[in-house]
């Protein structure tokens, strides 16, 4: 029998049910990747997503072809090419891993019909996620609004089948298919309609395991305090392997939890608070399962502030937030993170989030795109989700008022401006205690430090205080209409 398998979140050898699968059940595996040309054409994602994909490819084709078999690839409709190569290379059946994205839905849904008409089987199994949207549900079987009662549950599930991670299967090397054309080199990214980039986060699942070991032997026993400090090292940046399935997230929490077995300075609290944000990331993929709505609008109808009117005005601070030029020091310092590395420190997330929102009064449909468009961890449910929260449309039961304050969140957690002087190097002179400030500052201090501000770095957009009563006006004159 033989059998395509199917890559597409699930970009690894280690721990792949679709792979494992085929190797028991066939003679003949073909590994195959699909480059969606109406998904790149759209630029959804931006050239990092692109290249980090590009990059995982590239290993993943040396790794099979290290066991004797060899990645063909296809570009095109997915649906058109997964029937056109089944129907070429005479496939007796499909396999894949499951994606939950509501237009993933329907193009899977689809090759499902297409394929079955021409007797094909297809086989297709869990794996972007531990539990599906349907094994973590409420008591009377509806899906779960609120995170800690769905993390309590998704806690009881994990105890009682505790998901076991697959090796790479034995026999693989064994199952070459015959008579198959050489497939030519992977296309590059401008080939593929977007620029050639560095990494700032490596690809490939070699990486990934490799910076999941380094992550759970010390960084994870601080975890809970050194996540929210964005000049240091101290998360796992493993989001863009698990939006790549370089990783699989089995074989991540079992790690975790392993680490709480071996001797020396171990955590329990910081292990759990990291293996919590996994959850979250599954929360995040139930949500818009169940409410598909989501990925279009708000969760829920709250009364919110309005958001900024269209016009230039709103077009010129949006621009100034995209730039990292609005003269909130650890604001910029994240988005010119962002736009220079194709990541941004959780914290920061946040931070940007909530300025854009809340003190520009921008529309968080545009941060969201903006993020997806520049994210190395492009995700659709994670970032729809993170943004929602800070908007207060999403699953979080606080109304519109939380309300971050650039100047205190920079002091509290990046206390020495580290962080800002990496990013924003106009204010490399500037001592620490005015960093988080430094409009504030007189203009002999900006002589002395060499930084005038609204000439060498910006002066600040809005005044926040000022932002933050507006907004908080705004939001107790729409509850009472």
């Amino acid at each position: 029998m033989r059998g395509i398998v199917w890559f597409r979140r699930d970009l690894r050898l280690h721990d792949q049910p679709a792979l494992t699968a085929a190797s028991q059940e066939c003679d003949e595996v073909i590994p195959l990747f699909v480059f969606d040309e109406p998904l790149l054409q759209s630029h959804e994602f931006g050239s990092a997503c692109v290249n980090f994909m590009l990059g995982c490819l590239d290993e993943l084709q040396a790794s099979l072809a290290a066991l004797g078999l060899t990645l063909q690839w296809r570009r095109g409709e997915p649906v058109e090419q997964i029937v056109q190569t089944a129907t070429d290379w005479k496939a007796d059946v499909v396999y894949w891993g499951r994606d939950y994205e509501p237009g993933a839905i329907e193009r899977d849904r689809l090759a499902h019909q297409r394929l079955a008409k021409l007797g094909v089987a297809v086989r297709t199994f869990k794996d972007h996620v531990v539990f599906e949207a349907s094994e973590v549900r409420g008591a009377t079987g509806e899906p779960l609004q609120r995170y800690s009662a769905y993390r309590a549950r998704w806690w009881t599930k994990w105890h009682a089948t505790r998901p076991a991670v697959q090796p790479i299967p034995i026999d693989l090397a064994k199952k070459k298919a015959t008579s198959l054309p050489v497939s030519s080199p992977l296309p590059t990214a401008e080939e593929l309609g977007y620029s050639s980039i560095p990494l700032a986060i490596a690809s490939g699942e070699r990486n990934a395991q490799k910076r999941l070991r380094w992550f759970v032997e010390k960084p994870i026993h601080a975890y809970a305090q050194g996540r929210n400090l964005p000049a240091i090292d101290g998360s796992a940046k493993l989001s863009p392997h698990f939006r790549f399935g370089t990783l699989s997230l089995r074989m991540a929490i079992h790690a975790a939890l392993n680490a709480l077995r071996k001797s020396g300075r171990v955590s329990r609290p910081d292990v759990l608070t990291w293996v919590d944000e996994l959850i979250w990331r599954e929360f995040f993929q139930q949500v818009l399962v169940a409410f598909p709505h989501v990925a279009k609008g708000p969760f829920k109808a709250v009364t919110v502030p309005p958001s900024r009117a269209a016009g230039c005005e709103r077009d010129q601070l949006f621009r100034t937030w995209c730039e990292g030029k609005t003269g909130y020091p650890i604001v910029d310092a994240g988005m010119r993170q962002l736009n220079q590395t194709g990541w941004m420190h959780n914290r920061v997330r946040m931070v940007v989030a909530s300025f854009l929102i809340k003190d520009l009064r921008i529309d968080w449909q545009s941060g969201e795109r903006y993020f997806m468009q520049h994210l190395i961890d492009a995700d659709v449910a994670a970032n729809n989700g993170n943004w929602q929260w800070c908007a207060s449309t999403g699953t979080d039961a606080m109304q519109g008022y939380r309300i971050f304050n650039p100047a205190l969140q920079g002091k509290k957690f990046d206390p020495d401006g580290a962080y800002i002087r990496r990013y924003v190097p106009e204010l490399l002179g500037v001592p620490a205690s005015k960093i988080h400030e430094p409009h504030l500052m007189s203009h002999d201090e900006q002589d002395r430090y060499g930084c005038h501000i609204g000439a060498d770095y910006s002066a600040p957009v809005v005044d926040h205080q000022r932002a933050r009563q507006e907004y908080l006006s705004l939001g107790k004159q729409e509850s009472t209409r």
